[in-house]
């Protein structure tokens, strides 16, 4: 038996018990991570979850309060907003999450190409590892150039706030080859915000035109089903913030880190 499922089931069934606490349960969340790291032959199934500080495209007010709470939940990829809150928070929450050992995402929700490149250049400022969104590559990549900052744009036709895709899966695989070819690390498709295709399809494009590259699926992930479907069109990634500030990823559970541990818990499964 696969032991990452070995411990998901383990996980599983401590949540069943009363006298496990929520602490406890993140012991078994970092045992899980532990193994996605040093066990090579153990990742083909594993997802990434990128935890999102941010509530409806913003980033949240208390974030520094709120990960002060979930720094030892087992998460390793963590992430913000360009707007919601000033870039002095952001650069202290940045630096915690990298005293914590995370990898820090900033995403972009800028909608002007003036905007999207004055967002990049506070990715620059606050000094995360990667940098999701926009749609000019080009211009975001020589902003970027000199730095050790990963970029992963969006393929589609991006509009508006909160953030919905256009686009054809033709058009994304055709877009995500070019990204490719231009030197970005990945792309950040917003499959489950798709208006005219099916986010699956979507996904199967971007990883046949992104051939090699990290995949980050964002927006409206809230069910192990959709995390499934995600992970089975070769996504690495998905990024969840208010389907766990919302408690609906587990309407039955009120605590932060039961959210967060059942979405680890399913990411592995």
């Amino acid at each position: 038996m696969h032991i990452i499922s070995i411990l998901t089931t383990f996980y599983l069934q401590i949540q069943k018990n009363i006298v496990y606490s929520v602490v406890n349960q993140s012991i078994i969340y970092k045992i899980v991570v532990t193994f996605h790291i040093y066990l090579p032959s153990c990742k083909e199934n594993f997802m990434d979850f990128i935890f999102m500080l941010t509530r409806g495209d913003m980033t949240i007010e208390d974030c520094l309060e709120v990960f002060e709470t979930i720094k030892n939940s087992g998460l390793k990829h963590v992430g913000f907003k360009d707007i919601g809150v000033p870039i002095t928070t952001l650069k202290e929450l940045n630096s915690r999450m990298k005293a914590a050992g995370m990898t820090t995402y900033l995403e972009v929700v800028s909608e002007t190409e003036e905007d999207t490149l004055r967002s990049a250049g506070a990715a620059l400022e606050v000094g995360v590892d990667r940098l999701m969104g926009g749609t000019c590559a080009e211009k975001i990549l020589d902003l970027l150039k000199g730095s050790s900052i990963e970029y992963f744009p969006f393929p589609g036709i991006p509009v508006g706030h909160p953030t919905k895709l256009g686009g054809t899966p033709q058009l994304v695989e055709e877009q995500c080859r070019r990204f490719r070819e231009l030197g970005c690390a990945g792309v950040d498709l917003l499959a489950y915000r798709a208006t005219e295709a099916d986010p699956v399809e979507l996904t199967r494009a971007a990883v046949r035109g992104f051939s090699g590259g990290y995949i980050i699926c964002a927006g409206s992930v809230d069910s192990r089903e959709r995390i499934r479907a995600l992970s089975q069109a070769g996504a690495h990634a998905f990024t969840i913030g208010t389907a766990v500030f919302n408690g609906c990823y587990s309407p039955r559970k009120g605590h932060i880190l039961s959210q967060i541990g059942d979405v680890l818990a399913d990411a592995s499964a």
